[in-house]
């Protein structure tokens, strides 16, 4: 309470300030009475003030500062202390009254809007935001971050039919380029028509999100997943293989599904083609590791030893030590075990630790791969980690 009055204060010493320059005008025309009536409401104030009455203080102060030119801004600051402080509930009532109030004009009466709506998104109440965003799209000045503020109340209600309408009126009326936005709203309709097993709807869904973004490798992933859904083992392979076309970083996403279909259709040769004509596209250690377990099956430990070593000395890296640590460890003397035995515990805990994914525009590292950043919010901006330490 005593922060609030330290916060408070000041607001008084406006309020004071403006109130009185207003009746001294109006005391030297001969309005006596309401200087003195100005002088009793002032004083009040402070009192509900001083005496840690802050709500009553604020109506007071609300009441006692008329709505004019010279006002306006002092109510806009009131209100957005309130609300920078948690006090949301007081932020919302000083900009309510202010909106209230007939003599605002269209930039002033906006700007109120404005702030109301950020009060209303604070508090929880995205419906009534929503409608005072909408409000201000008929604003030029605050048209395109009213847009913005609706997609990311869309984007938090899951409402991606909206989401997508209002991200296309966006980029009609401005330079920014959101298809790539767009196809991941896509995406995640046809996520939620995959889980209600809706297969032909997520199709044709996955379908608008490459014909607005044909990069998009999120709609390759989920067209693969839906043919290996349905047990459609070659149209599998079409989308995962796109992948690589779109975003070869994203390749270790693909090898199980791929090994998977090659698998179910007998093809076992084509997916090691696969496999080698992907090593020399930086596509990580995935494909790699992958190639040498189906050397060491079909040709022996030696073989799948010098195939990681000659890989190594191209591209360093954790998982390749460590998967040539156990073939070392297979046929190792007893003294020369022990010791590999304690680099092969080291590289199993530094494998079991590190993170999988980061985000490139705000470092974010997971296990998990997220479409839109968990901590930035941006979409598409997470990638498998390439490097010693990644893939």
């Amino acid at each position: 309470m005593l922060e609030l009055l330290w916060l408070l204060l000041p607001v008084a010493a406006a309020s004071g300030w403006l109130a009185a320059r207003k009746h001294h005008r109006q005391a030297r025309s001969g309005d006596s009475v309401n200087l003195l009536r100005f002088s009793s409401d002032y004083f009040r104030g402070l009192n509900y003030l001083l005496n840690e009455q802050p709500d009553k203080a604020i109506d007071v102060f609300i009441k006692l500062i008329d709505v004019d030119s010279d006002t306006v801004e002092t109510h806009l600051a009131l209100g957005a202390l309130f609300r920078r402080r948690g006090e949301v509930n007081r932020a919302i009532r000083v900009h309510e009254n202010l909106i209230a109030r007939p003599s605002l004009d269209a930039a002033q009466r906006n700007l109120a809007v404005l702030e109301l709506a950020y009060d209303y998104r604070r508090a929880g109440l995205l419906d009534r935001a929503e409608a005072l965003f909408e409000k201000l799209i008929e604003s030029e000045e605050h048209r395109d971050y009213a847009y913005h503020q609706l997609l990311d109340i869309y984007q938090q209600e899951h409402e991606w039919g909206k989401a997508i309408t209002t991200a296309e009126a966006l980029a009609s009326v401005s330079d920014e380029c959101l298809n790539t936005v767009i196809a991941h709203y896509h995406c995640e309709q046809a996520e939620i028509l995959l889980q209600q097993q809706l297969y032909t709807q997520a199709q044709e869904t996955l379908q608008l999100a490459l014909q607005c973004d044909p990069l998009c490798v999120r709609a390759s992933l989920l067209e693969g997943e839906l043919a290996l859904t349905q047990a459609q083992w070659q149209q599998a392979i079409n989308a995962f293989q796109r992948v690589g076309q779109q975003d070869n970083d994203y390749l270790s996403e693909i090898i199980e599904p791929l090994q998977t279909c090659y698998q179910h259709l007998g093809r076992p040769t084509a997916f090691i083609a696969y496999l080698q004509s992907v090593l020399n596209t930086d596509a990580g250690m995935t494909p790699i590791l992958e190639l040498a377990k189906i050397l060491k099956a079909q040709q022996g430990e030696q073989e799948a030893a010098d195939f990681i070593v000659k890989q190594l000395h191209k591209r360093p890296s954790i998982r390749g030590l460590d998967f040539l640590l156990d073939l070392a460890l297979s046929n190792s003397s007893s003294i020369t075990h022990e010791h590999l035995l304690l680099l092969k515990d080291m590289t199993t805990q530094l494998l079991k630790n590190r993170s999988i994914y980061q985000c490139s525009h705000c470092g974010f590292r997971g296990k998990t791969l997220h479409w839109q950043c968990p901590s930035c919010k941006q979409w598409n901006t997470i990638k498998p980690i390439q490097g010693i330490d990644g893939e």
